[in-house]
């Protein structure tokens, strides 16, 4: 006769492949949900400093600055099996030997309205989110982006500690869907199925301003001043 205790092994294997099966099934579904993700986005304003980009930064050098534009549409990427959204703008560039760099200026969370309670945010807001959420098993408004003269959240530097008048710098839209069974699926370049590639997404190529000096700051100031005097 079997022991309980191999009993126990058997009742949880069983378990364990029943629970493997059903999250498996769950995944394959994501596959037959279009994704027809599309987005614009441009920049605004653009500087070049020198300076300390990171509090805990030892040394001073040039970090750009860079503001856009987004309006995107992501909200085919919410469904039942969504647990939240990550996305973010990343600046690319081609730099000496043909090496490519690639730096993220910002990021964000966007959650689906089962999944709220994990966002670490503020009492009132979290009651507009609930309250935004009422009877809705997906929330496709919350993939939809428009932003305007957009802060970045984080500056580029380069490892040589220069950056300025970097030529064909362009800014791209990534996004990361995050289920809640299944694998973590990233942005593709091209169509797989019904996930199509992303339309747009890319802005047009732009270069960095150069540095600007510090004789050059003087001289600004110095016919500043000469046109502020009454003659």
């Amino acid at each position: 006769m079997h022991s309980s205790f191999t009993r126990l092994q058997n009742v949880f294997g069983f378990f364990t492949t029943v629970a493997f099966v059903l999250g498996a099934f769950i995944a394959a579904t994501d596959l037959g949900s279009t994704r027809s993700p599309s987005g614009v986005i441009k920049t605004d304003n653009i500087q070049v400093v020198k300076g300390r980009p990171h509090y805990y930064s030892s040394k001073k050098e040039e970090y750009a600055i860079i503001r856009f534009s987004l309006e995107a549409d992501l909200s085919s990427l919410f469904t039942w099996n969504t647990k939240q959204l990550f996305v973010y703008v990343t600046a690319d560039w081609t730099g000496p030997g043909n090496t490519n760099n690639s730096a993220v200026i910002w990021d964000s969370i966007i959650t689906n309205p089962s999944a709220d309670h994990l966002q670490n945010i503020g009492p009132v807001a979290m009651k507009k989110l609930k309250r935004s959420a009422e009877g809705k098993s997906i929330a496709p408004e919350r993939g939809i982006l428009k932003l305007k003269n957009q802060k970045p959240k984080y500056q580029i530097t380069h490892p040589s500690g220069k950056i300025a008048e970097t030529a064909d710098v362009t800014l791209k839209l990534h996004y990361n869907v995050q289920p809640w069974v299944g694998l973590l699926t990233w942005n593709m370049d091209k169509s797989f199925g019904a996930w199509n590639a992303t339309k747009g997404g890319i802005s047009d190529r732009f270069t960095l301003p150069a540095l600007k000096s510090k004789d050059s700051k003087d001289k600004n100031s110095a016919k500043n001043k000469n046109k502020t005097k009454k003659p």
